[in-house]
């Protein structure tokens, strides 16, 4: 692999990180999905969906970035859990 090659991020960076992770792990499937129901099996749907996940992406990721914590403690308060 190229484990050595590559440096890590530094560990202030996780959130950052996981924002952008969780945000292109979520929305490529849930574009296609929308994307499918709002124009079809047409021949530019790789175009459609494309466009729809570029979007959606530049809105997701400092959404993520700036609700994941207030949902980590709102989801520990519903638990019982301890806010990690």
């Amino acid at each position: 692999m190229f484990y050595g090659v590559m440096k890590k991020p530094s560990k202030s960076r996780f959130h950052l990180v996981f924002s952008i992770l969780m945000a292109a792990i979520m929305l490529f499937p849930m574009t296609f999905v929308v994307t499918l129901v709002n124009v079809g099996c047409v021949p530019d749907f790789a175009a459609h969906w494309m466009k729809s996940f570029a979007v959606a992406y530049v809105v997701a990721v400092p959404l993520i970035y700036f609700l994941a914590p207030f949902v980590r403690s709102l989801a520990a308060r519903f638990t019982g859990s301890p806010n990690r």
